[in-house]
Formats: C-alpha cells, sequence, structure tokens
C-alpha cells in the first residue's frame, strides 16, 4: 500500500474532487456534433476493460488497479444489451449490425434485417439496412474506416455492407448458389456501395486481388497471394478512380506517414493480406499502430468543413481471447486506448461526440485473491486448496487452455503468450453473453445512460450529429444548423408525446 492511501485525508480529497468534477456535468452538452467518432474494441466485455486498466497502469511502473484509462475518463457510461435476433451470446457479425445501422439481426449477417438468413443468399434483397456510414456521407460529411482486422471483417463491413454471410470476404469464399443469384462479396461491396468513402485502413489485401496474384509484401507465400475469381484488382480500380482526386494507396508504415494529410483527400490503406499483427508482435518499422493509422484517418477527415464520421476497430482484442492468450488481448486493448487518447488530442469535446464499446464480451476473467500491484499475467498467492498446484488469474470459462495431465490439472507458471487455463476444453474461447459498457463524451453524450438495447447507439450518435432518420429538432439559424434547447415548453413535450403514438 501507498504510504499516502493509509490516510483518510488522501480518499477524501479525491473523492471531493471528483464529485466537484460530477457537478459540472449538470450542465449539459446539447451542441450539434460535427464529428462523430465510435471505437469498438471487439470482445471488449468489462472484466477486459478492467484487466485493461491494470495493465496499461503496470506498463508505467504503478500498481495498475488505480490507473485510469482514457475511456475511464468518459462522463457518462452505459450498458449495452448484445443478444441477436436469434442467439442469447451473439457473434460479431449481428452485432454490428445494431450498433452500427440501428437494427437488431441474425448471428453472421451484415447490414440486413433479421428478415434474412444467414448464407441464404435469395433473402437479402428487400432486407437491407443502412448504417450511420452512409448516413454521415448522404449528409455531406467525410467518413472513415480503421480497424486492426481485414477492412472486410464482421465489424467495418456492417458499415457498408448488406451480406447474409459474414464469411463472403471475396467471391472465392462464396457458394456458387449464391453468386448465381447475383450476391456480391463483401470485398466488392467496400468499393461499390458506398462511392467515396473518405478512409479506409486495415488489412485484408488478398481479397482484393485476383487469384494466385503474388502479394506485394510476401511474394514468395501463396496463401498471402489474392483470392478473386472474377479476375479484378479492386486496389487498382479505386487507384485509377481517385487519380484525379487526391486518392493515396499505401501499404506500409513508411508510407502511410510520409503522406501529407493537407494534400489527401482519399485514403486507402492495406497494410497485410489478412489481418494485422496484434501489438505485441507488431514490426514498429514495417506496420503502423493503431494510433498512427487513427491519428493519419482524423488529419484527412477533419478537413471537411462539414465534419466527419470515423470507425475504428480494435479488432484483435477478440481474437486474442479466442485463443485463450490474454497477454495479446490485453496488450490490443492498451493500445486502442492510446488511440482513444489521440483521438481525445485532435478533437474538441464541444463539437466531437465518442463513443467507446464493445461488441459482445469473452469467457474472460480474473480473481484468486491476487494482492494489490500483482501482475495482471501473474499466479494467485496461493496454491489452490483442492489440488495443490498454482494458479493464474485470469482463467476462462472454455477454450484452448483447457489441458490435463497425468490425470489432473496442469500445473502451470507464466510464459510470455501463456494460454489461460480453461474450464472446458474448446478449440477456439467462445463470446461472453453479457452486457458490456458504453463510454460516451461530447455532445448529447448523456443519452447514453442507463441500460439499452444495442442498437440503440447509432440512434443516438444520428440524433446528436442531425443526419439519418430523426431530424426534427435540428433548426436552421443564420445559416448554421444547431440542436434546440431541450425542450422548453410543456407543449413541445405533448407534441413529441403525439408524434411517438
Amino acid at each position: 500500500v501507498w504510504e499516502q492511501e493509509k490516510d483518510p485525508t488522501f480518499w477524501n480529497t479525491w473523492a471531493q474532487k471528483t464529485l466537484k468534477n460530477a457537478l459540472t456535468l449538470q450542465t449539459l452538452n446539447t451542441n450539434k456534433a460535427k464529428n462523430v467518432i465510435l471505437f469498438l474494441g471487439d470482445g471488449m466485455g468489462v472484466p477486459t476493460v478492467t484487466a485493461t486498466r491494470i495493465l496499461k497502469g503496470q506498463l508505467s511502473g504503478h500498481y495498475g488497479e488505480e490507473t485510469q484509462l482514457e475511456m475511464d475518463k468518459f462522463p457518462f457510461v452505459s450498458l449495452a444489451k448484445t443478444y441477436n435476433t436469434d442467439a442469447q451470446v451473439p457473434d460479431s457479425a449481428g452485432t454490428a449490425t445494431a450498433y452500427l445501422c440501428g437494427v437488431k439481426a441474425n448471428e453472421g449477417t451484415l447490414g440486413v434485417s433479421a428478415a434474412a438468413v444467414r448464407s441464404q443468399c435469395n433473402t437479402t434483397k428487400g432486407n437491407e439496412v443502412t448504417s450511420i456510414l452512409k448516413w454521415a456521407k448522404d449528409a455531406g460529411k467525410s467518413v472513415g474506416i480503421v480497424t486492426t482486422t481485414r477492412v472486410n471483417h464482421a465489424t467495418p463491413s456492417a458499415a457498408y455492407a448488406h451480406c447474409v454471410d459474414r464469411d463472403w470476404y471475396s467471391d472465392n469464399e462464396m457458394p456458387a448458389e449464391a453468386l448465381m443469384h447475383g450476391c456480391k462479396d463483401i470485398a466488392r461491396q467496400l468499393f461499390e456501395n458506398i462511392p467515396n468513402i473518405d478512409v479506409i485502413m486495415g488489412g485484408g489485401r488478398k481479397f482484393m486481388y485476383p487469384q494466385n496474384t503474388s502479394d506485394v509484401e510476401y511474394p514468395t507465400q501463396p496463401k498471402m497471394s489474392g483470392t478473386r475469381k472474377d479476375g479484378r484488382n479492386l486496389v487498382q480500380e479505386w487507384i485509377d478512380k481517385m487519380k484525379d482526386k487526391k486518392g493515396n494507396y499505401v501499404w506500409n508504415k513508411q508510407q502511410l506517414l510520409s503522406l501529407n494529410p493537407n494534400n489527401v483527400d482519399y485514403l486507402l490503406g492495406l497494410f497485410e493480406p489478412s489481418e494485422l499483427a496484434y501489438e505485441l508482435e507488431r514490426n514498429n518499422d514495417s506496420d503502423p499502430s493503431l494510433t498512427e493509422m487513427v491519428d493519419v484517418a482524423i488529419k484527412v477527415l477533419k478537413k471537411n468543413q462539414n465534419g466527419f464520421y470515423l470507425l475504428v476497430e480494435g479488432g484483435r482484442i477478440d481474437h486474442g481471447h479466442h485463443e485463450g492468450k490474454a497477454k495479446l488481448a490485453l496488450y490490443d486493448a492498451v493500445e486502442m486506448d492510446r488511440a482513444i487518447g489521440r483521438a481525445d488530442l485532435l478533437t474538441s469535446i464541444h463539437e466531437t461526440l465518442t463513443v467507446v464499446t464493445a461488441d459482445h464480451s469473452h469467457v474472460f476473467t480474473f480473481g484468486g485473491y491476487t494482492l494489490r500491484g500483482n501482475s495482471i499475467f501473474g499466479l494467485a498467492p496461493k496454491v489452490s486448496d483442492a489440488d495443490q498446484k498454482p494458479f493464474t488469474a485470469i482463467s476462462y470459462g472454455n477454450g484452448p487452455g483447457y489441458k490435463i495431465v497425468n490425470g489432473g490439472r496442469e500445473n502451470i507458471s507464466t510464459s510470455s503468450h501463456y494460454q489461460a487455463q480453461a474450464a472446458v476444453p474448446l478449440l477456439s474461447e467462445t463470446h461472453g453473453g453479457d452486457d458490456v459498457a458504453v463510454f460516451a463524451k461530447g455532445p448529447m453524450a448523456h443519452l447514453l445512460h442507463g441500460i439499452h438495447e444495442q442498437n440503440y447507439i447509432p440512434h443516438v450518435m444520428a440524433y446528436a450529429a442531425c443526419i439519418g432518420q430523426n431530424q426534427n429538432h435540428c433548426m436552421s439559424s443564420g445559416g448554421t444548423v444547431g440542436l434546440q434547447p431541450a425542450f422548453s415548453s410543456m407543449a413541445s413535450v405533448l407534441a413529441v408525446t403525439r408524434f411517438l403514438w
């Protein structure tokens, strides 16, 4: 224990300072949101947030528990219910449709309502739903997608695609029947559905190139080569289309960081054939970090006088958990928190609504009566009183970390990428069904309060920005559109009540 923590004055002073800050929130920020940013930590349930906080503090030489993440500083926090229309424990596609399109959907489906059936191409037509990225683009804002996964992975795809199967990355992954019925692969939809998405950054290069086209970075590795059967080179098509529009295609860190954002209106960055590397394994010379990508994205997007919408995904938090390797997951979550901090420096809380949330949780937990400042990856202080073996604080409800050695639990120690122990053996650890946190700051952030359905999120973001379906509250005055003051009279409350009936 720190000496100062033994003194009640320390805790009382800190709490009073927090109270003083909280009292300022009684004056609500009802500005119109010029800019809207959504940070999505894929698989970042509440236990992951807590463990990330401890890790970030420990990386700075502190105990960790008392650390404040960037997302911890957001004034408003709520919970989102993550279930899919057909699943108690959801997947990343159905959830992405909820927090991007405002409509809950079936697992495995993207940008379509629950009337669409997974993998059945002929249920697509007529069931498409549009995303807040499209609403923003239609309103004249610049829009961007930044992810550490492939750009046609579940989370980013729901921003632009209408697809009954999240696995249809290119036409190579689609059944003949779906192609025959006219369904389009997700990579193609990225470039065709919403023309001129201003910034696209992530992985997924191989899905953009014709089959057997060698990858620019890994020319001798066939599994990194192009996958497309239709012979199209989607990257070259984009380059040709954007050549007179200040468009830049980059595929490594040096190219990205050598750009002057003032001279770039459109940016396509594809840094790996598939997923980007985990932050813990990233090549700092050739691969950009999420923070570096977000920095360039905002600098390009904020040039638009009408503002921007940006979707940022820390997508590999989820993958680390699926592998049962909490260290990979948590380092990626720390990096996403750094990116949140960078976005804060580049924007103003007066005109930018920022929301941080997760699509779903994982069956990740930590406990074991560990002492203050115990390494988040460390052992519990005492061995098990049931099998007399040590155990780590971190464990998983299921996953690849289940091992029986000589008829009992494996005698573990802490190794670098250790696979944390799991109660049920599975090749891949599963998502969790618990609610996830939604952190919000900026204009109308107070509308994200309490416990809500996940699909409520984009409705709030659109309302704050005066885009999408509900713009009754937006008014023009002197050429500028602003949010009307909060209901000033009973008459307006009655008018809204009538509108809802």
